[in-house]
């Protein structure tokens, strides 16, 4: 962690900081980020190009799934993947620490856009999507 702290892959914001362990640049294809949400943030994300696999180490909160309403808690232990582009909202009620896997993985340049989705990594907007087979006969 030393290595990273204050360096660019230790990016901040008003409602959390996340350090970027491992990026695009390892050749791993996922990024790991140690990603911490100060106490008494919510904040809205979508991440339309990437999936992600969260494991809370400390704190608790709470995740909301727009598609379906539902609400989770979230505390020390807890697991949650977003792997179908979820539109969710993040309620931390005490300062929680997570580790987050991203697929693919991220550079460490992107910004939240409006939508709070990170853009479509290099290449994947020009990726061709296969035609679906048919299934009559």
């Amino acid at each position: 962690m030393d290595g990273v702290t204050g360096t660019d892959q230790d990016v901040r914001s008003r409602q959390w900081r996340s350090r970027r362990l491992l990026l695009a640049g390892d050749g791993l294809g996922y990024s790991l980020h140690d990603t911490i949400a100060y106490a008494g943030v919510q904040y809205t994300l979508e991440y339309l190009h990437h999936a992600e696999s969260v494991y809370c180490i400390s704190g608790e909160g709470e995740i909301e799934d727009h598609a379906t309403g539902e609400v989770h808690p979230l505390g020390e232990g807890s697991l949650y993947v977003l792997d179908e582009h979820d539109r969710h909202t993040l309620r931390a009620f005490t300062e929680m620490r997570f580790l987050c896997v991203f697929t693919p993985a991220v550079t460490g340049a992107e910004v939240h856009d409006e939508n709070g989705a990170y853009p479509p990594p290099e290449g994947l907007e020009k990726a061709a999507v296969p035609p679906m087979e048919s299934t009559s006969s």
